[in-house]
């Protein structure tokens, strides 16, 4: 039984993303770090670095390696870090010079923060996508019911009236912006983290920025004058992105379930959620989703910020709390994606004619 309500038997009912949950699972975490050496392995052996033939060698660990997470599990705990336990497994694969030449130059944090951004690189494609969905969503609402009347509220009292369209567009114009900064962000984010043990790559010398060239080119991804192991600043940029995407959805979906009280009937939502004791409600669950996961995120993203605190060239403390952190908010903004579409498709019907 999971703790987490992004993957729990019922609490997913609410909350579950499994498209986000399958690119954010261990599975997929240890998919990538495979793809990191097999990629750094051809990137050393294309500038002179390896032999060709010990970079075949590990390209055959995609599909003879199969990972013992029992094993990943016992060297977290005991190393503080998956990595070193994941390439000793790999090397048992591998035989004679190739062993030798699997991760050469790199450390842990290379393998697993490379890891974590090509699947972020997957993650913001999701990302963008389900915003412009919802975008596409109110822009029909917009088509139907743009034209007709509601009472607009200044601190919750009566003000004056507006159209239904002026209310949309306070919720679709931030969702605009939001994807234009999640282009902005992407070539900050989505970069390789190679550096070796304090991040000016030693053991390749002269060779160490053509070899973290061509890895980057091999995973598609950008790349740094220098490895950011301390510089986590792009991470919690992007974490305030998550926070903003919420937060809009949680404004939407308060307005709408303040517009879906009995005493205003501004809006008319289908499929509404049932009560045990009065079966006479229809709670507007979706909307009141949308304010949790919002205030959710909100509160993650300042935890988050304090990942930028790193010591000197690494630290275990703050690189740890990333992965308690992240990953909630990442699902907990596409869950919030999901939810908004379904709401907006329940509406009915909005205001007066």
């Amino acid at each position: 039984m999971s703790l987490s309500p992004f993957d729990h038997p019922f609490l997913s009912g609410l909350f579950g993303d499994p498209e986000l949950t399958g690119l954010l699972s261990a599975e997929a975490d240890v998919a990538a770090m495979v793809a990191f050496e097999v990629a750094l392995a051809a990137a050393q052996a294309e500038c002179g670095v390896i032999p060709q033939a010990d970079a075949q060698a590990i390209a055959r660990l995609e599909t003879e390696y199969t990972p013992d997470f029992e094993g990943l599990k016992a060297g977290l705990g005991r190393d503080g870090v998956v990595a070193p336990e994941l390439v000793k497994q790999m090397r048992k694969v591998l035989e004679g010079e190739a062993a030798k030449s699997l991760h050469f130059g790199a450390t842990s944090q290379d393998v697993i923060d490379t890891s974590l951004i090509l699947r972020l690189k997957s993650v913001t494609t999701v990302l963008a996508d389900r915003i412009a969905a919802v975008e596409k969503a109110l822009a029909r609402l917009s088509d139907r019911f743009g034209d007709r009347k509601l009472m607009a509220r200044t601190r919750m009292q009566d003000a004056l009236e507006i159209s239904v369209a002026d209310r949309i567009a306070d919720w679709s114009a931030p969702l605009a912006r939001h994807r234009q900064r999640l282009e902005e962000i992407e070539p900050r984010l989505l970069v390789i983290q190679y550096g070796g043990a304090v991040g000016i790559l030693e053991k390749l010398g002269d060779d160490g920025p053509r070899v973290a060239k061509a890895l980057a080119s091999r995973l598609g991804l950008g790349i740094t004058g220098k490895s950011w192991h301390n510089q986590r600043d792009a991470i919690v940029e992007f974490s305030g992105w998550l926070g903003l995407v919420s937060g809009s959805l949680g404004k939407m979906g308060q307005d709408l379930a303040l517009m879906a009280q009995n005493a205003m009937g501004d809006v008319v939502l289908s499929g509404g959620g049932g009560s045990s004791a009065m079966p006479h409600k229809s709670n507007p669950v979706a909307a009141e989703v949308l304010v949790t996961l919002a205030r959710y995120t909100a509160g993650s993203s300042g935890t988050l910020a304090q990942s930028l605190v790193h010591e000197q060239e690494r630290s275990g403390a703050a690189w740890t709390l990333e992965w308690l952190v992240l990953p909630q908010m990442v699902l907990a903004t596409g869950s919030s994606l999901l939810v908004a579409s379904r709401l907006l498709d329940s509406v009915e019907t909005v205001g007066q004619d």
